[in-house]
């Protein structure tokens, strides 16, 4: 069986930039609209997903390469010298103070971990169990209905899982309406604009997908909420997108 980053295309130090380039190569390579097959694309979803959360085999060459290493002598690399260790220190100040120089934006993409608020009804799972992302994990989901992707510094959450293939829930995706909302269990979701949420709500933690834009390292969200109670009065009319995939 590949390796998730065989199916990928990458090397095992690939790093956050170059895993979610090669995905979003693959996953348009692979898309049943533009001539894949759905099995295919389900398999680079997963593929993209054990390697962001760091349960991925290595590649099959670097493997082979670890092993002619053992093979000649095991590893070759020497120890940090005091000046290696101080040097690498004043790196992470540096890379600290400029991050927080930045402001709340953070500078690497934001690692999203997702859930279909239907997966947690259907489990009849508690919606405040903080182990509630745990159980989704263990529960061998399909791909639409829980994962992670990278959301880059800048998009709309919504924007991020478009991007990605995924279809999530909206309709005037301006904050007009709560058809996108999510409720963010873990993480921030910073919304620049007034919207149509009552203050209980956000305090609650819903935020709306359309315009709110992760700023912290790791966000996780429950999708798909917009028939809760306080939300499903702020809805609106699906629109064409919504229907068609009602249809399907």
């Amino acid at each position: 069986m590949d390796s998730p980053y065989d199916v990928l295309g990458l090397d095992a130090d690939a790093d956050d930039t170059e895993i979610e380039q090669a995905y979003r190569r693959r996953v348009k390579e692979s898309h049943p609209d533009r001539g894949g097959s759905a099995a295919e694309f389900q398999r680079v979803r997963k593929a993209y997903e054990a390697v962001l959360s760091g349960t991925a085999a290595p590649p099959a060459d670097a493997t082979a390469e670890d092993d002619a290493t053992a093979t000649a002598g095991g590893n070759t690399a020497s120890s940090p010298t005091a000046a290696d260790s101080a040097a690498n220190t004043d790196d992470r100040d540096s890379q600290e103070h400029s991050a927080d120089s930045a402001g709340d934006r953070p500078p690497t993409p934001t690692r999203v971990e997702y859930l279909n608020y239907d997966v947690v009804a259907d489990h009849q799972w508690e919606f405040d169990d903080p182990a509630l992302f745990e159980r989704a994990s263990d529960a061998d989901l399909d791909p639409d209905d829980y994962g992670m992707f990278l959301a880059e510094p800048g998009e709309t959450l919504l924007e991020a899982a478009e991007e990605r293939g995924f279809a999530w829930p909206f309709a005037c995706r301006g904050g007009a309406c709560a058809n996108c909302a999510v409720a963010v269990v873990e993480g921030e979701l910073d919304s620049t604009v007034d919207n149509v949420l009552t203050d209980d709500l956000v305090d609650r933690g819903f935020r709306l997908s359309c315009i709110g834009r992760p700023v912290s390292e790791t966000l996780q969200v429950v999708y798909n909420v917009k028939h809760l109670p306080g939300l499903d009065d702020l809805r609106l009319p699906a629109d064409r997108f919504e229907r068609a995939r009602a249809d399907d």
